[in-house]
């Protein structure tokens, strides 16, 4: 039996989705497709353009078996703890045999080896990553800099490596690599070539627009006829039937709560948080009384140091109460955790009895069972999890009045 891992966000899914799992089974000859998917809310530091049991369904109408939640502590994360969390998980449940991930170079060799050396970290290259982040740089530009000075790799210029490091899906690529790399896993690292629109164009020009193109076309309101063109049928169904009903959600929405947190929110406290330290908490209580909403004061925080997307993630993660100490404590890479099942198909119930069988991780189709299914620190981590999840839904209710179930009566989506 052969099974292929995806990581994915879904947001919402698309063409380009759709070819991935088509393609991932192709290469990797695979019998099964099981997806880590991020909940209600994603990497760049915003909430899901709409929930994640719908993103789950349109998943299984297009060829996923096995949909199971990234926790909202990785799925928050930087690119190298998102990939970790989400690796990690492939990796307990003990029957997947490869990943398959896009890339914009689609060379494997190429960024298997920026991964190892990343991984290993010579002397060299954390001596001049602390040289470029004292002249304040970002993080990314400071290690891509410190790379570009240490690294020598036979048959590639700096020129080929620059522009694998400058690009999203590289990114995450590399971080999948360093990921397996160190928990000296078996499963096998495969990577296609991203076809059409890049990661952030936001233009819908090309049958495999991105996903973000679609979510500006759902934010400006306008053209809902042209998502047909980039998205599978089943899915852009599922997306038409939910507008104005419990989507699209964004995370101006939740500018109000935000506000609440860090109004009642100490300095002191606020710099406890992930991604934030004591020199943004100062400068957030400086402009928050400055900004309305949650965009306009991730926009104002950016700096040459601190990116967009830094800011989007830190202002979350004070929203979600996700603190440094809590991340620690469930660090990818030396703690297990748990699969939390979203969805599944019928014909994949045997998948499941053989993840019970091997993996090294409970499996939680109930929420009600989960304390039962834990222990303390991974039941701490599922907390989180509902609290991100029943907030999310309250925000939907607040702008639609439109009651998603919550976690306790929500089961996993069966086709």
């Amino acid at each position: 039996m052969q099974v292929v891992g995806l990581i994915t966000e879904y947001n919402p899914f698309h063409n380009g989705h759709a070819y991935h799992i088509q393609k991932a089974k192709e290469i990797t000859n695979a019998d099964y497709v099981i997806v880590i998917m991020s909940g209600n809310y994603v990497q760049r530091g915003t909430p899901a353009i709409i929930d994640k049991y719908s993103r789950t369904l349109m998943a299984l109408n297009n060829g996923a078996d096995i949909v199971i939640e990234l926790p909202v502590i990785y799925a928050t994360a930087s690119a190298e703890t998102f990939a970790a969390g989400a690796i990690r998980i492939l990796h307990d449940l003990g029957i997947v045999n490869s990943i398959c991930f896009g890339s914009e170079c689609g060379d494997l060799t190429l960024l298997s080896s920026i991964a190892k050396a990343l991984c290993i970290e010579s002397e060299e290259f954390r001596d001049t990553l602390l040289k470029y982040l004292r002249q304040g740089l970002s993080y990314p530009m400071a290690r891509k800099h410190a790379l570009l000075n240490t690294i020598e790799l036979s048959n590639y210029t700096n020129q080929q490596i620059e522009q694998v490091i400058e690009s999203s899906n590289n990114i995450l690529g590399v971080e999948y690599l360093k990921a397996l790399y160190r928990l000296s896993s078996n499963i096998v690292p495969y990577t296609i070539l991203r076809e059409g629109s890049g990661y952030n164009d936001l233009t819908l020009d090309t049958t495999f627009s991105s996903a973000s193109a679609l979510r500006k076309c759902l934010q400006n309101k306008t053209n809902y006829d042209a998502l047909e063109t980039h998205m599978p049928p089943s899915s852009c169904t599922i997306l038409k039937d939910a507008i104005g009903k419990t989507a699209p959600i964004f995370e101006d929405d939740f500018s109000d709560a935000l506000f609440y947190q860090l109004y009642t929110n100490p300095c002191e406290r606020l710099s406890e948080y992930l991604d934030m330290n004591e020199d943004l908490a100062n400068r957030l209580l400086e402009i928050t009384l400055k900004n309305h909403k949650f965009s306009d004061l991730a926009d104002s925080l950016k700096t040459k140091q601190y990116t967009l997307t830094r800011m989007n993630r830190a202002l979350i993660h004070i929203l979600l109460q996700i603190t440094t100490s809590t991340s620690k404590d469930v660090d990818p890479t030396t703690t297990s955790m748990y699969a939390r099942l979203l969805g599944f198909r019928k014909e994949a119930s045997s998948l499941l009895k053989q993840v019970r069988l091997h993996g090294k991780i409970p499996v939680i189709t109930k929420v009600a069972d989960a304390k039962k299914q834990l222990d303390q620190k991974q039941y701490e981590l599922f907390q989180k999890d509902l609290f991100a999840t029943h907030l999310y839904n309250q925000i939907v209710a607040s702008k639609y009045n439109n009651v998603i179930p919550n976690e306790y009566k929500q089961g996993p989506i069966r086709i």
